[in-house]
């Protein structure tokens, strides 16, 4: 309806400034003749809404005409944002979420308009999800601060091979996928992203930095998890398997076969090329198959797969 519509043209401009024909436009799914239709609509209503000619111009509302929305303190706010519209997971209830939120964050105050603009560049919501977790993310309030407040946070980080380490970094934006959450940090070395529920002792610092100019967080996290998902799809390994084991392995994972004369000890067997996710996938599978399969490459495969295996007889031994 075309009330509906003037009424989100006159928000988008309160929340965002200037505008050009053509951005609204391709926000609300409309031509820029009707557009300017409505420009015109809302003038003749009263509207203060003026056109600014030139390459930097665009449609504007008088700066002094909004209204505000009383009993919103930040914290309030803060929650508000970090219950992002993308984390709904559903196209259409998302899109109503987030215009929903364009209309709230229009009628604020400028100094809370300011605050939520900061907040929203700090905060990601990615909804798809690696899979069902249930992280301990109890420490993230106090992430959300230091983020929010640009202040160094100290703490302790476990890697997923079990390393562990101090850190202090910069943080940048959190960042959520599905239930597990990360922190996106600069370091002396570069960006990184370290995941929540594996930090401890987590500790803002006084010291406080300085952005990256034109830092982007969603671009940097679909860059980054690009990357990832390359790197999972790039392991390789040949294993030997028992008959049956090999013949569960296909089903699941890409492998090719390796043409070998056989021997008498191995009767019953069969080599494969197989392409694993990741180093920690090829241990699990290798495991998993006990004394049905062989890890043959590479060798820090095989010598990790080794001394996990003689560490479950040590415990079973001991226990």
């Amino acid at each position: 309806m075309k009330s509906d519509r003037l009424l989100s043209e006159l928000l988008l401009l309160q929340a965002r400034g200037r505008l050009s024909g053509r951005e609204i436009a391709q926000i609300l799914e409309v031509s820029e003749r009707t557009v300017h239709r409505d420009m015109e609509s809302l003038s003749a209503a009263g509207v203060p809404v003026f056109a600014l000619r030139g390459v930097q111009g665009g449609w504007q509302l008088d700066p002094n005409w909004r209204t505000t929305v009383p009993g919103l303190d930040e914290s309030e706010l803060r929650a508000l944002l970090m219950a992002q519209p993308k984390a709904l997971g559903n196209s259409t209830l998302s899109a109503a979420a987030e215009r929903a939120l364009t209309k709230l964050v229009a009628a604020l105050p400028d100094r809370l308009r300011q605050q939520a603009a900061a907040m929203r560049e700090r905060l990601h919501v990615d909804a798809t999800g690696w899979h069902i977790s249930g992280e301990d993310i109890s420490m993230l309030p106090v992430l959300q601060d230091a983020v929010a407040s640009d202040r160094q946070v100290t703490f302790e980080y476990t890697r997923a091979d079990g390393q562990k380490g101090p850190r202090t970094v910069d943080p940048l934006g959190l960042v959520a996928k599905g239930t597990s959450w990360y922190l996106v940090a600069r370091v002396s070395s570069g960006l990184r992203t370290y995941r929540i529920s594996r930090m401890q002792s987590i500790c803002p610092v006084a010291t406080t930095f300085e952005r990256p100019t034109n830092f982007d967080l969603a671009a940097f996290w679909m860059q980054s998890t690009s990357e990832l998902l390359e790197r999972r799809q790039s392991y390789s390994a040949t294993l030997s398997l028992e008959m049956q084991a090999a013949q569960s392995l296909r089903t699941w994972c890409a492998v090719t076969q390796v043409a070998e004369k056989p021997s008498a000890s191995a009767e019953g067997w069969i080599t494969l090329n197989v392409k694993f996710e990741s180093e920690e996938q090829a241990r699990f599978v290798a495991l998993g198959f006990g004394a049905r399969a062989q890890v043959l490459t590479p060798d820090a495969l095989r010598q990790r797969v080794l001394a996990d295996a003689q560490a479950i007889i040590k415990r079973c031994s001991t226990g």
